[in-house]
């Protein structure tokens, strides 16, 4: 009984933490009939196939983030996503935005509603940050490198988009400018790993 108890509260604390995967349970030793005897007990929830998370926990925007990122690891939350996440823009993004390898399979989720972009090289790898997101760590592309990514795939978010995430980049830049991910100089190097200094230049000069 202690083990099965101690057991049960091992889980309770991963779940405090988190959505929980089923592998999760297998890498802290936890048989997966405890996951579903706290389902049946009503702590628990599926939150997707795979997924489960407490019942009592808060379910804002961002935890389609998290829930995304540990079903597809090896993607980087980006884009409108990403803008959301830095406060730069007031737009709830319909669906998940996400970078994966122009190589990698196309990940296959009834929910949350995923975006998929492709990029390697320097546009896949550059300006990547890891962000705790509702108890979970996420490839999160960083401040420059989104609105260099709006530039990129412009044809996906509108160039509309694209030039408001610029401007609200170089507003934050005047007002504080602090981080290193925040100036004209990261902007201007994420544009380089995207091969989109050509377009993004005209624009910046026009609005700096």
């Amino acid at each position: 009984m202690a083990t099965t108890q101690t057991k049960t509260d091992a889980l309770r604390r991963l779940a405090r933490r988190g959505p929980v995967r089923s592998r999760d349970l297998d890498d802290a030793g936890i048989p997966r009939a405890y996951l579903a005897r706290l389902v049946r007990r009503g702590e628990l929830e599926q939150a997707a196939r795979g997924l489960y998370r407490r019942v009592d926990a808060d379910v804002t925007e961002l935890n389609s983030l998290a829930e995304v990122s540990l079903r597809v690891p090896h993607a980087t939350v980006c884009l409108l996503s990403a803008l959301q996440v830095h406060g730069l823009t007031t737009e709830v993004p319909h669906a998940v935005w996400i970078m994966i390898d122009t190589r990698a399979r196309a990940p296959k989720l009834d929910t949350p509603a995923i975006e998929v972009v492709r990029a390697h090289g320097d546009a896949l790898v550059h300006g990547v940050e890891r962000r705790k997101i509702a108890g979970v760590s996420v490839n999160l592309t960083t401040p420059a490198k989104t609105v260099a990514d709006c530039f990129r795939y412009r044809r996906h978010v509108g160039i509309d988009v694209a030039l408001a995430a610029l401007r609200d980049f170089l507003e934050r830049t005047r007002r504080r400018g602090h981080r290193a991910d925040e100036t004209i100089d990261a902007l201007v190097a994420a544009a380089r790993a995207d091969r989109v200094s050509t377009i993004v230049r005209p624009y910046l000069e026009a609005l700096a």
